[in-house]
């Protein structure tokens, strides 16, 4: 079968700011304010050479990635925060430019890469429709074709001929999947943008694009949800740090992404996003460092700590725990507690003390966000670490727990009548 998709060599480097050394003197700042604007137009119109610059002052986001998509595939891009996904997405998508590199694509290509792509705000429902299918190069009788279904699928027929900019996330993530999808290109990229529907419209956005395969047109969908990518990837690649860790069949791909979760009492989140508010998570149980082995039926404590800049008036945190494939089995919650969590300023950490629940023997990873209500704050980390669940008979039964009886062990009693 021809790859539609080629890509060779690709890289992509950004010139990360440098702070700069503020005058000690009133004519010294004046000097600095005048020339400010002639320093910056230098900087920016200077073409990237990474092998004049210090390595320092650049971030790899991506390094030498090569891989090919072939016609009526689907691909699943997996990894961690920070490891290139989206700067590849939006190479892919003729958003950015790579430095250095080459990317043949053959056939037309509608992207979803965060609410509302493409969209214009002032302009309908109904116009931004016509307007993506234009620019995907449809005539005007084949949208109309399609119209209708477009409209039924997202849900928002009411609201059709409202400007787009008075839409809710929900709505306009809604819409322009299903654009993304009626319109019939022959690539469809997705990214993790779906999780802001909820559960019934994801279910639904995952048929359709199951059915956009099956008609052999390519996919390439990015998601953290390995169920996802499991039911709908033949095919993934992990990345790792801008590069390409592993390239090959799904099962394997999430094999090889999972391998890379280490297990630890101490977690460090962050990572290159000097700004993120969570900083640190640590397990114990039974007021011990665990070394990431976890004992089911006993008391566990996670510390949480966080720098919050701004004051985080309404604020949530979550912290679940997945399976290998990715579902989430169980989770812990502030917004399932009888109390809110009070407003967040500054350097602060939080506890969660829970009883662990009976899980059956094996690796868990950790999932952890922390929302904002009030100012629509979302900061999210996937698979950011991993437990243990011990071996131990804990449910005191005649034969150890094994691991194909399910996720969670249950105590029975037996009585024959």
């Amino acid at each position: 079968m021809s790859s539609i998709i080629t890509v060779s060599n690709l890289s992509k480097v950004y010139r990360i700011g440098k702070k700069t050394v503020r005058a000690d003197s009133f004519v010294g700042m004046l000097q600095d304010s005048l020339t400010a604007p002639f320093r910056n137009w230098r900087t920016m119109s200077q073409p990237m050479k990474p092998e004049q610059e210090a390595e320092e002052d650049l971030h790899w986001a991506l390094r030498d990635v090569s891989f090919e998509v072939s016609q009526g595939e689907v691909l699943g891009v997996i990894g961690r925060n920070g490891a290139g996904k989206s700067t590849l997405l939006k190479i892919l998508s003729r958003i950015t430019e790579p430095t250095s590199g080459e990317v043949r694509i053959k056939g037309s290509v509608a992207s979803l890469l965060e609410v509302g792509t493409g969209f214009h705000p002032d302009l309908t429902g109904r116009d931004n429709t016509y307007l993506n299918g234009t620019i995907l190069g449809m005539s005007k009788r084949k949208i109309d074709r399609v119209f209708e279904e477009i409209v039924e699928f997202s849900g928002v027929e009411k609201f059709i001929d409202t400007p787009v900019k008075r839409y809710s996330s929900g709505m306009k993530v809604r819409l322009a999947f299903a654009v993304a999808a009626f319109l019939e290109p022959e690539i469809l990229i997705i990214d993790e943008v779906l999780a802001v529907g909820d559960a019934e419209f994801q279910k639904k956005c995952m048929g359709k694009m199951g059915q956009v395969a099956k008609g052999g047109r390519t996919v390439i969908f990015v998601s953290h949800n390995m169920n996802a990518i499991t039911s709908l990837c033949s095919s993934g690649i992990v990345l790792k740090d801008g590069r390409v860790d592993f390239a090959g069949v799904i099962p394997q791909a999430i094999v090889a992404y999972g391998v890379s979760t280490e297990v630890a009492d101490f977690i460090e989140l962050g990572g290159m996003e000097e700004n993120s508010i969570l900083k640190k998570l640590t397990i114990r149980q039974d007021d011990k460092l665990t070394n990431g082995i976890l004992e089911p039926l006993r008391q566990v404590k996670i510390d949480l700590e966080f720098h919050s800049r701004p004051r985080l008036l309404r604020p949530r945190i979550g912290i679940a725990f997945c399976n290998s494939k990715g579902d989430r089995v169980f989770a812990v919650a502030s917004w399932l507690g009888p109390t809110p969590l009070p407003p967040l300023l500054g350097k602060r950490s939080i506890q969660i003390g829970f009883e662990m629940p009976p899980l059956v023997p094996g690796r868990y990873t950790l999932d952890t966000g922390l929302y904002d209500l009030e100012s629509d704050l979302r900061e999210e980390y996937y698979s950011i670490g991993a437990i243990e669940v011990s071996e131990s008979n804990f449910l005191q039964t005649m034969e150890p727990v094994v691991s194909d009886i399910g996720q969670i062990c249950v105590r029975s009693k037996w009585t024959l009548e």
